[in-house]
């Protein structure tokens, strides 16, 4: 009994100064929020000169992260909500509202009178009550210049049916973050962890809040057992049951000195269990350890909810912090983990098996030769893991450096490439399959067994690629994704930081022809400069003759501590871009 009453003890000393902690950065982060108040009451005040509801057809929505994509209950639509858009200058918050609709392909731009505020990393989830209803929680303001944050902590309700928005005000509520979690669980909506973060600090959340969606009141639950650590954009999951919630993973970061920072991406799994005794409700925290093949480590992943309640993990980013620089690897990949079996399944798409079976039947006609089932076995086996590096060239020449690491199959549960890896019999590869490009912050969804992903974010050194492509993968087939809108480089905006107002008035009042004239001729020269291409070349054996001079000129257009083998990279992508230009 004593042990037990020291334990108790410790853990209430610990809320106590969690509590205090909260408190202290609460005060110190209040007036930061007042000024940004005043910003989001102007939006508040032209919003509400909308006095009817104006639905357009538009074009895809713009460029986004961390934006909400979800199920309309009752029809074939998905609706997108908010977002952030960053140009390397200035940072963009959407309050947009739009519906695309699944059998037509199109897009629904509804403007819909006193919506709530701009906001990215907020949260949604869909209901089923009342015709269907959008229930949008939380998130971030963030001011032009992104150095200020307004972390929201308001309720809002769309109602589908009437297409009204209404904001719910209940006392008790979690505090305001974003980067939280939020599912909806039987009646009621849960909310987990976050962060919050000011100019001098940042706080991150593991608590636990239930919001009766009969009652429409807060409830701060206290389950037994050892919680999660505190984190932000974890995968939260519903279980098939509706009984609790499945956490895995997410991100926090401590400081540990003066101005340090470091970051934890969280690979943990944990399930939030409800129990009803005796007329009362009751949760409980506990440790899960699932087998199978694991996600390798990484934060930023897009999540949604798959068939038979299949958790399902796309994407994502592993940041390498060194000293004063900070690289990330992004992923394409996907995964889906089981509740049943407590195990996770990477997925390989197998093609389109149509296509595959002609290209088969036309080979085996012309050499009268069938292949035996063991042959087929043999060449269906999973391979070892693979690293392909893509290379994109924007507009202004930045090289977009995308890679995508295949996993090795799990020899029991896997999607496989099973007609895909077996290639055709004279030789040639099968063509390569359509697939999103590594990403983190795409928004995700599923809809009749289908998953949809739109756009999301990547790196290459210190520029920031927002997307707004749309893809669309049948989890059942596990054939190919779809693009429903493609990626252009060429719509990629960024402005240098170092570039001030001045410069960009002086750039566009005067000496336009001029700088023109100066490129064209620079042009002129640098491809006089580079290695020609000779008749016949193919881009491969031009990049292996000339690959010296690349990397050279690569280098001297790089950071002096650049790694090798990014300025590799580059240097063939240059090679490449300048081949295929003559």
């Amino acid at each position: 009994m004593p042990k037990k009453g020291k334990k108790e003890t410790k853990v209430k000393g610990a809320e106590k100064t969690a509590a205090k902690m909260e408190k202290k950065f609460s005060k110190r982060s209040k007036r930061e929020e007042e000024d940004l108040e005043a910003l989001i009451a102007e939006f508040k005040s032209l919003d509400a000169k909308k006095t009817q509801v104006v639905e357009t057809k538009c074009p895809p929505p713009s460029p986004r992260l961390s934006a909400s994509l979800s199920t309309h209950p009752e029809k074939d639509e998905l609706i997108l909500f908010g977002g952030e858009f960053f140009n390397g200058k200035k940072t963009y918050m959407y309050n947009d509202l739009f519906f695309y609709n699944i059998k037509k392909k199109s897009w629904i731009k509804s403007e819909i009178p006193n919506p709530p505020p701009p906001r990215c990393s907020h949260q949604a989830v869909v209901a089923p009550q009342s015709g269907g209803q959008l229930w949008v929680f939380g998130g971030e303001f963030a001011s032009p210049n992104g150095e200020q944050f307004y972390h929201y902590k308001d309720l809002w309700v769309l109602h589908l049916a009437t297409h009204t928005w209404e904001n719910i005000k209940a006392p008790g509520g979690p505090s305001g973050r974003s980067g939280h979690r939020m599912v909806l669980c039987k009646n009621q909506l849960l909310v987990f962890g976050g962060f919050h973060e000011s100019t001098r600090d940042f706080i991150y959340f593991n608590d636990i809040y239930s919001f009766s969606l009969d009652s429409y009141s807060w409830s701060h639950l206290k389950p037994s057992g050892s919680p999660p650590s505190q984190r932000s954009a974890c995968q939260m999951t519903p279980t098939p049951d509706g009984m609790g919630v499945i956490i895995y993973g997410g991100y926090s970061k401590v400081r540990v000195k003066k101005d340090v920072e470091k970051g934890t991406i969280h690979s943990d799994m944990f399930l939030l269990k409800r129990e009803s005794k005796d007329g009362q409700e009751k949760w409980s925290w506990s440790r899960v350890n699932p087998s199978g093949n694991k996600p390798p480590a990484r934060s930023g992943f897009s999540s949604a909810v798959g068939p038979a309640g299949r958790a399902v993990l796309f994407g994502g980013v592993c940041d390498e912090e060194e000293e004063e620089s900070l690289e990330g690897d992004f992923y394409n990949d996907l995964y889906l983990y089981d509740k049943g079996k407590n195990r996770w399944l990477p997925c390989q798409l197998k093609g389109n098996k149509s296509e595959i079976k002609k290209r088969r039947r036309g080979q085996k006609g012309e050499a009268a030769v069938e292949g035996t089932e063991e042959e087929e076995a043999a060449a269906a086996r999973p391979q070892a893991p693979t690293e392909i590096v893509k290379e994109i060239m924007s507009e202004d020449g930045t090289v977009m450096t995308i890679k995508e690491v295949v996993p090795a199959g799990d020899q029991e549960e896997e999607w496989e490439h099973e007609d895909e890896q077996t290639g055709d019999d004279n030789g040639k590869a099968p063509a390569a399959l359509v697939e999103p490009c590594p990403r983190s912050n795409a928004i995700a969804t599923t809809s009749q067994g289908k998953l949809y992903l739109f756009g999301g974010m990547f790196e290459v050194g210190d520029r920031q690629f927002t997307l707004n492509d749309f893809y669309c993968l049948d989890l059942h087939k596990m054939d190919q994704w779809e693009i429903l809108v493609e990626m252009d480089p060429k719509t990629q905006e960024w402005l240098e930081e170092s570039e001030s107002e001045d410069d960009e008035e002086e750039r566009t009042k005067g000496a336009e022809g001029e700088e023109e004239s100066v490129e064209d001729s620079e042009d002129e020269e640098e491809n006089e400069d580079h290695p020609a291409v000779e008749e016949g070349e193919s881009v491969t054996d031009y990049q292996n003759r000339t690959v010296e001079y690349w990397i050279g000129l690569a280098r001297a257009n790089m950071a002096p501590d650049a790694k090798d083998k990014k300025v590799a990279k580059v240097a063939l992508a240059m090679a490449k871009v300048f081949f295929e230009d003559q």
